[in-house]
């Protein structure tokens, strides 16, 4: 399953501190944990002697630094996965086998990533937030939301703008200019841009404070993590040279659920950031329950099982795109 092979955010970085965390990926449970130097570690959620949730365990001070306790027999890891310690056998020196399952695990735009198999070719890199390293740009988090649907519905749902009159109505958009313009949509290396996209939005952003035409840029970066650009009026937010921008990131618990978080990144520094976690809550808890109504949850790639327009045009090409990678995950 290529989905193995691809990166995938499981936690905010900052979540991972002293204890270890369960998470849940592409259907297998996953713990985290930081070794003495605060690198993080993702392993399998499963103690190799009973079977155990390592997730229920501690981090404890071992010979050579912090290691990872079983709370079934006190069993204990070192950072590399190997077993160093079998309390009811004290005078035992376990051998090399005797080790957790490991995974490889990094961190990047506030988010904890984790590769669950080497790859068979090529490398895919960590997806790329290009706003991450603009230092006119403050970073928020947001989130993160369980959502019963797959992680490709809710890419979907992030590259159309169609919706925004009906789900965000008062918000992003409005019934009665729910017209779309045609707008360019170009394959790229990792995904996709959509460029040229245009809508009349009453408040676009927490800052807006007149409705506004706003130009939108949409890129999918990786098969579940895709990123917005919004440039609206100057006006209509009273912000000088205002930019924003929203990374989508998915991790893909199960075909049906998944964990969203958004990285927002923007050129107001004055706004405290409850307010800007207020809206995206409230934008976003207005798509969750319609995406959770979608049937089938999972999203079709045979381009006949569901109708199509030309406002439609990123996502048909994302299925596509889909298909051609050989993604699996999350689709029928």
């Amino acid at each position: 399953m290529i989905e193995r092979q691809l990166w995938h955010p499981v936690a905010l970085a900052g979540e991972i501190a002293d204890a270890p965390q369960a998470v849940r990926l592409l259907g297998e449970d996953l713990v985290l944990w930081r070794d003495g130097e605060g690198a993080v570690h993702a392993w399998a959620d499963r103690c190799p002697h009973r079977g155990a949730k390592l997730s229920l365990g501690r981090v404890v001070e071992g010979e050579g630094g912090p290691q990872l306790e079983c709370p079934y027999h006190g069993w204990r890891f070192e950072s590399g996965g190997r077993c160093t310690h079998v309390p009811a056998l004290p005078s035992f020196v376990p051998p090399a086998t005797n080790r957790a399952t490991t995974y490889a695990a990094n961190e990047a735009g506030g988010l904890v990533w984790v590769r669950i198999a080497a790859p068979a070719e090529t490398e895919s890199p960590i997806p790329v937030f290009a706003a991450e390293l603009d230092t006119g740009m403050r970073k928020i988090d947001c989130g993160p939301y369980d959502v019963e649907t797959s992680a490709p519905r809710l890419v979907e749902n992030f590259l159309d703008m169609a919706h925004f009159g009906f789900v965000h109505e008062g918000w992003l958009g409005a019934r009665d200019m729910a017209v779309i313009d045609d707008y360019r949509v170009d394959p790229t290396p990792n995904g996709l841009l959509a460029t040229g996209c245009k809508a009349w939005q009453p408040q676009s952003t927490v800052n807006s404070t007149a409705p506004a035409q706003v130009e939108y840029t949409y890129e999918v970066t990786a098969p579940y993590t895709a990123v917005l650009t919004k440039v609206p009026d100057a006006a209509s937010v009273g912000i000088d040279d205002y930019r924003e921008s929203i990374a989508l990131y998915i991790c893909p618990m199960e075909h049906e659920r998944s964990r969203v978080w958004f990285r927002f990144a923007t050129s107001d520094f004055a706004r405290d950031e409850a307010s800007v976690r207020a809206f995206q809550d409230t934008i976003f808890l207005q798509d969750k329950p319609v995406l959770e109504s979608q049937n089938p949850k999972r999203v079709p790639l045979d381009l006949r099982a569901e109708l199509h327009t030309v406002a439609d045009k990123a996502s048909s090409l994302y299925r596509r795109q889909l298909k051609a990678r050989g993604i699996t995950f999350g689709v029928c």
